[in-house]
């Protein structure tokens, strides 16, 4: 392996910042893996009560953007369902790291493509906690395939359940239990604005999921339920070197204005933002949380 090359939010300073190259064999990949590890939470970071006695539901919270996302919730006084597929390790990690904070944290395993396992995750999160306010579609999965012609019809179908029908699952059994002030809230991407060439099906579940948010929330915000939607640029997630060669992790997020990838701990306060009141009069909009790049639409 080459030099090593170090990325914290503390070095941002620098042109261009790159990673080891490194690659993982199955998706989503583990964190546990990672050299470096993602960044989950700035240090500096102080809760203010803003999520107090709130339930989330975080699908892909054991790593990554929700893992993130999960604890900064925990700090702002929400407990937390996390919904994953089998990264047992990640999840207990962000399960004491969640507990850390002094709330509580339940583990779900399964696979979000299934209708079955999202109302099974409800039914468990409301007999758990006692009810539901915030609900983040969250996890998500991509297939580096040059050519349309390599995508199978069995990639086409995973990716689509996984990314978007989830979404449909999910937010069809939350909404028995999401009352007023509740908020939704879908994780799309910058794909879904400029399209990639090597993730042609991703792509296309991230824009449906941009139109899944807008439609949502046309259609339940007279229930004062507000939806809405986060569109990250390039961030170092166990996605990526589960994703692409090593060569590709190695360069990754240097072709953004700010000449590096995002941190998750860089998403996260977007999350916190949509989740609570501060956004009450905030629906149907896309937070963008990409190094500068300019996005219209």
């Amino acid at each position: 392996m080459g030099g090593v090359y170090i990325l914290t939010t503390q070095n941002q300073n620098q042109d261009k910042q790159g990673f080891p190259p490194q690659h993982q064999q199955h998706q989503p990949g583990l964190e546990t893996k990672m050299e470096p590890n993602p960044d989950s939470v700035k240090a500096a970071y102080k809760g203010s009560g803003k999520l107090k006695g709130k339930t989330a539901i975080i699908t892909g919270g054991d790593s990554g953007i929700g893992k993130s996302v999960a604890i900064y919730y925990a700090k702002e006084g929400a407990n937390v369902t996390v919904a994953y597929l089998d990264e047992h390790e990640d999840a207990k990690a962000t399960k004491e790291l969640i507990e850390k904070e002094g709330q509580k944290c339940l583990l779900i395993s399964g696979d979000i493509g299934d209708e079955a396992f999202c109302q099974d995750v409800v039914k468990k999160t409301v007999d758990e906690f006692g009810g539901l306010d915030i609900l983040v579609n969250n996890a998500g999965e991509q297939h580096v395939q040059t050519s349309i012609l390599d995508i199978s019809a069995e990639q086409l179908e995973k990716t689509f359940r996984t990314n978007i029908f989830s979404m449909f699952h999910l937010t069809k059994a939350a909404l028995k239990h999401l009352k007023k002030g509740s908020s939704i809230i879908n994780t799309t991407s910058i794909t879904a604005y400029q399209g990639n060439p090597k993730l042609i099906d991703y792509s296309s579940t991230k824009g449906a999921i941009l139109a899944f948010t807008r439609a949502l929330s046309n259609s339940i915000s007279k229930d004062g339920i507000r939806v809405n939607g986060v569109a990250p640029g390039p961030i170092w997630t166990p996605l990526i070197p589960a994703s692409f060669g090593e060569e590709d992790v190695a360069k990754f997020g240097q072709d953004t204005p700010m000449g590096r990838a995002g941190q998750p701990e860089e998403l996260a306060p977007a999350y916190v933002y949509l989740a609570s009141d501060d956004s009450s009069y905030v629906s149907g909009q896309v937070i963008h949380v990409n190094g500068g790049t300019v996005v219209n639409g």
